[in-house]
């Protein structure tokens, strides 16, 4: 007998809350995300506040946030829902429609997984909420670029004296993250299994307090000289 394999299934729809306090915005993003058979809008709000109050509830995926709002802005709220190591936290990607350094890494920094701009085609906007969705950094090559230029220049007065206490090993791995390097990159660099390097770079999260590679890579900016 021929096993065929299991039969095809619908897509497991990602849940999203969006936050945006433009009604136009919510409205059109809401549109492309229902018409999506995998992505389903469980909530919305208009400031940051509501943001966290939603998601709160609903529990979703992924919150897909607007970075400038009144009173609570998108880095804030950000750094509301990501604060502690709940499994079932939401990622969250933060939407601007400016070319903010700051914004950019203020929102790295509060925990976002990353950015897309209100601008983007929808297949850009519907790829970063999946690949959020799966613990992914999301950012379009242009903010990936300025990242690494921010993260190569020279390092501030005051470093992290965190990294000062890391092993000679975890602060190879964590200048290779800075480079942009995969785990099976820095395994290759290093001569290391791909399994210890994802070690390396657990722990590296832990002491350094960091929730993705992005935020890791930021630290990196910091490292020579420490």
């Amino acid at each position: 007998m021929i096993d065929d394999g299991p039969m095809n299934e619908p897509p497991t729809e990602i849940s999203v809350v969006i936050a945006d306090d433009d009604p136009l915005v919510c409205s059109y993003l809401q549109g492309v995300l229902d018409a999506t058979a995998d992505l389903r809008v469980v909530g919305l709000a208009n400031d940051g506040a509501e943001a966290v109050d939603v998601a709160t509830r609903t529990r979703p995926a992924v919150v897909l946030m607007d970075v400038r709002m009144p009173g609570v802005n998108g880095v804030d709220a950000t750094r509301e829902l990501t604060r502690d190591d709940a499994d079932d936290r939401p990622a969250v990607v933060l939407m601007t429609s400016v070319d903010s350094d700051q914004a950019l890494v203020d929102g790295l920094r509060a925990g976002a997984n990353g950015f897309t701009v209100k601008t983007a085609p929808v297949e850009m906007i519907t790829a970063a909420v999946r690949a959020a969705a799966q613990g992914a950094d999301v950012l379009s090559p242009e903010a990936t670029a300025r990242l690494l230029e921010l993260t190569a220049m020279p390092p501030a007065p005051i470093r992290d004296p965190r990294l000062a206490e890391l092993p000679d090993r975890e602060r190879e791995v964590l200048r290779l993250i800075g480079e942009g390097q995969t785990n099976a990159g820095i395994a290759r660099s290093l001569y290391l299994a791909e399994s210890t390097v994802k070690g390396h770079v657990s722990r590296l999260m832990s002491k350094l307090d960091c929730t993705n590679r992005t935020q890791l890579a930021l630290l990196a900016g910091q490292l020579d000289g420490s």
